[in-house]
């Protein structure tokens, strides 16, 4: 249920409202936006009378809501969510790119790649330290020590650092590690989600191989129902029929995603596609749909990278797609920028 408030009510008859909707053993949560405050009330909501709050003198309207998904939803924050990030903001006309290699392999490598990518206009720098691989016998990642050479990178760049968690017995080890990843494999994964939930720690949350947006969205309930709001969803691509690229980009889910969720919405093409040369095309493509950011693959010698080099751009070829992924933003900006 959504309970919508006139512009100006008097704080304190609000605030009386509040208490008397918890008594009736519902969570309340509170938007407040530009022109009106939102008050969206998630649990049993079946027994109280719609009739009866409508009728108040501070009520302007009040709405039943059928999607499952309730903090995610739109309809409870119409505003969009701006995720700040030690200063990097995601959302509501804040566009970023994530940029870094699909796993970290040398603190050479690591102090190189982040370099290059910050001059070329990354904000946030990714690296794998734990990779879910198709094969057991794969490159699994350096784990803890691969942190540690985040952190170093972070050191020298001062950029925010993102990187993939698989287990929730990982998450001490995350401790200083700004952006904390789920992976398309653990999407519904939702004893590690719930765990992320109890954190303060910004989720960025990625689309199952094969999931609707429905079912993304409600995984991000399953974070935010635990009281972490700090939510970035990732559509990285689908699982279809189509062989020729590694998965199908659903550009239509970042409009559809924008009319359902305030959470901001970023997009993989690197993943999606699995082939370097089409990350430019698909990442302008992105940025001219609405995206909020991209999540690209840089590495300093994609022909010797331990994983993922043929979807991995160099750092001269990221710098070319920073620079025409922002000409695309400025065309669009008045579409999309709430600010503009």
């Amino acid at each position: 249920m959504i309970v919508v408030l006139k512009p100006q009510s008097e704080q304190s008859q609000v605030e009386n409202l509040i208490n008397w909707l918890k008594e009736q053993n519902v969570d309340v949560h509170i938007s407040e936006g530009h022109f009106q405050t939102v008050l969206g009330l998630i649990g049993d909501t079946a027994k109280i009378d719609d009739d009866l709050v409508a009728s108040l003198e501070i009520v302007e309207t009040v709405k039943r809501v059928s999607e499952p998904f309730k903090s995610a939803n739109r309809k409870f924050h119409p505003d969009d969510s701006i995720i700040d990030i030690s200063g990097v903001k995601i959302g509501g006309g804040n566009f970023a790119i994530i940029a870094g290699p699909c796993s970290v392999e040398s603190e050479a490598q690591m102090i190189e790649v982040s370099t290059k990518v910050k001059a070329a206009g990354a904000k946030l720098l990714r690296g794998g330290a734990f990779k879910p691989r198709t094969s057991p016998y794969d490159f699994q990642g350096l784990k803890a020590e691969g942190i540690e050479l985040l952190l170093e990178a972070k050191k020298v760049t001062g950029m925010p650092i993102v990187t993939e968690i698989m287990n929730a017995n990982h998450l001490p080890l995350f401790e200083h590690v700004d952006v904390i990843q789920v992976g398309a494999r653990n999407m519904q994964n939702f004893e590690l989600l719930k765990e992320l939930g109890k954190t303060n720690k910004t989720i960025l949350l990625k689309r199952g191989l094969a999931s609707t947006l429905k079912e993304m969205l409600m995984s991000a309930e399953y974070i935010m129902a635990g009281g972490n709001e700090n939510v970035i969803l990732c559509e990285r691509g689908i699982r279809t029929y189509e062989t020729y690229t590694r998965n199908t980009l659903d550009l239509s889910a970042v409009p559809m995603l924008r009319e359902l969720t305030h959470l901001p919405i970023i997009v993989d093409p690197s993943h999606a596609t699995g082939l370097s040369r089409l990350v430019k095309p698909m990442a302008m493509a992105a940025a001219a749909c609405g995206a909020d950011g991209l999540m690209i693959e840089v590495h300093n010698n994609p022909k010797a990278a331990l994983c993922d080099g043929a979807q991995s751009l160099t750092p001269e070829q990221f710098a070319d797609v920073a620079k025409r992924v922002e000409a695309i933003r400025e065309v669009v900006k008045a579409e999309y920028d709430p600010t503009f």
